[in-house]
């Protein structure tokens, strides 16, 4: 929960830290224009693993294994929702309830169904979502959605080519990715596909608009369209029949190559009312080729009014990482697990949604809807549980606006953090271990058998084969008793460090004692203690303190830690 902040309020521009359902509850209805959301649900994520079958099918796949393991709060959410007669996902969670049973894929369908419903609220009228995910539940999430945003308001699935090709064992290569697009109400939603359009290359312009003339480079095109007429448009023109070749005629009437006819060649040309009457005008103007041999006329069509391909629901372009060059450097790809492709949501945002519209990402991870909108002029709202991925977006932002955006739910002050310790014991712990660079927060967040964080060394100490670092940590009173338990832990480990984090500074003799008889540990010239005691009260001091580590790998990419205090 978030009752440890005191602004709950929705802020633009803002990062917040925590679950996205607890921050999304307290946020007027109707404020959002478009929500992009890539939920942590990929195969292929390297912190993601499918274990086991349930009933046939396939177990689950785990990141945080509260939420997606089939127990006791799975079974009361499902119960929730099933007795919720009112909420959009009730049909669908009851209907997948008797395909899946009890199983980690319904834990998670679950999960997603009390959060999709809130983002639906969020939603203005004009609003639409992308949900993006991996083949896996990509069709148990369609189904949630139908129930939740309506099937009349689903617009598209949009395939994406992720990779040009995988070697997967007894099965055909996975290379592509899912993005659901509903509307909120598909009478009203906003959409610009003129915006992403892809424009032609020379070479290919110059193929398909293979003649010329005055006016430049143009092809045939056609007048008609499929099927006959009664009317108007199925009448003889020009000595041509239509009707005895199936079709019936279709010159350009109000949009597109239209508009280009009538500010190049024929003023008011968007005002004639008559099939024949355009037929006319577009002939007396010189539009109308006539074959020299054959029977049917074309349309010239020219290459200054082609405004490139529109978007198709099929991408095939992988689509990699960028440097970014406008922005100062190759600064997109940072290494973590299912980072999105910067291009590709760029284009959603820029088709989806307007100038200075608010765009939400209820799992921003390492920041790359965010920093696309920043990129494109919206505003954006970011969410994620992990502490760390809110450093890695702030961060991604800096570098590449020069600008420190704020952010929600993370203490600002040893008083908040006191709170946050006392209201939320776990999250406060994740929080606590992500302040050391190159330490992650356990998956396992129970039973940890006392390790809350852990680290990898980017090289051995002189003696000893370990080169992991451990920390753990109390939210509240210091007990002597609990650091003497974490150094039998180090101990078992075989840690080469370790890291006791309380909230307050610890100013006992026995404990400092304690701590200095573990000895120190040698790194070439530099020595460490094998066992330390930090605080969060030091991160806090006016001239803030980390622990005494030598240099540890990032715990995302194996590479070193740019050394760096914790955000606040």
């Amino acid at each position: 929960m978030i009752d440890h902040l005191t602004d709950e309020s929705l802020r633009s521009n803002t990062l917040y830290y925590g679950d996205c359902l607890d921050w999304m509850r307290n946020w007027e209805d109707a404020s959002v224009d478009l929500i992009y959301l890539d939920p942590p649900f990929n195969s292929n994520a390297n912190y993601n693993i499918i274990f086991g079958t349930e009933n046939g099918i396939p177990a689950q796949l785990r990141a945080f294994q509260d939420t997606w393991t089939w127990d006791a709060t799975a079974q009361s959410r499902v119960d929730a929702l099933s007795r919720a007669t009112a909420h959009p996902a009730i049909n669908a969670v009851r209907a997948l309830y008797s395909l899946l049973g009890p199983s980690g894929m319904l834990a998670y369908i679950s999960y997603m169904g009390e959060r999709l419903a809130e983002m639906r609220r969020l939603l203005k009228s004009t609003g639409s979502i992308y949900l993006h995910c991996d083949s896996t539940a990509i069709h148990y999430l369609k189904v949630l959605m139908d129930g939740i945003y309506g099937t009349h308001n689903y617009l598209n699935d949009v395939v994406w080519r992720r990779a040009t090709s995988h070697n997967d064992a007894n099965r055909y290569g996975r290379i592509t990715d899912h993005i659901l697009y509903f509307a909120k109400d598909r009478s009203q939603f906003y959409w610009d596909g003129d915006a992403i359009r892809i424009e032609r290359s020379a070479s290919d312009a110059e193929r398909s608009y293979s003649r010329t003339d005055d006016f430049g480079r143009y092809r045939s095109d056609n007048l008609t369209g499929a099927g006959t007429s009664d009317g108007e448009s199925g009448r003889v023109w020009s000595g041509y029949d239509p009707t005895a070749r199936g079709r019936h005629w279709a010159p350009p009437r109000n949009r597109g190559y239209a508009r280009f006819i009538d500010e190049h060649f024929i003023s008011g040309y968007r005002q004639i009312e008559g099939v024949l009457d355009r037929l006319d005008a577009l002939d007396n103007a010189g539009l109308i080729q006539h074959p020299t041999t054959g029977y049917w006329p074309g349309l010239k069509r020219y290459a200054a009014a082609d405004q490139g391909t529109p978007p198709q629901d099929l991408i095939l372009a992988p689509m990699g990482f960028t440097n970014f060059s406008e922005w100062g450097g190759n600064v997109e790809y940072r290494g973590y697990p299912t980072q999105m492709r910067f291009e590709l949501v760029e284009r959603l945002i820029s088709a989806s949604s307007s100038e200075g519209g608010i765009v939400l990402d209820p799992f921003c991870g390492g920041g790359t809807t965010v920093v696309a909108a920043e990129k494109v002029r919206r505003r954006w709202v970011g969410i994620d549980i992990s502490a760390q991925m809110i450093d890695i977006a702030a961060d991604r932002l800096n570098v590449q606006t020069g600008t420190t955006f704020p952010i929600q739910g993370i203490p600002t002050s040893i008083s908040s953090a006191r709170r946050f310790a006392q209201t939320s014991p776990l999250d406060f712990e994740a929080w606590a271990i992500t302040r050391i660079p190159g330490l992650v927060p356990n998956e396992v967040r129970t039973g940890d058998h006392g390790i809350d964080g852990r680290g990898r060394l980017l090289q051995m100490p002189d003696e000893g084969a370990s080169d992991l670092v451990i920390a753990q940590v109390k939210g509240g009173a210091f007990v002597l008793g609990q650091l003497r338990d974490f150094l039998h832990t180090v101990q078992r480990e075989e840690a080469a460090l370790g890291v006791f984090i309380t909230v307050s500074q610890v100013n006992s003799r026995e404990a400092r004692a304690e701590c200095a008889r573990q000895g120190q540990v040698s790194f070439g010239a530099y020595n460490y203690p094998k066992v330390q005691l930090w605080s969060i009260e030091d991160l806090f001091e006016e001239n803030p303190r980390l622990p005494s580590l030598p240099p540890l790998a990032d715990p995302y990419t194996g590479r070193p830690m740019q050394g760096r205090l914790g955000r606040t």
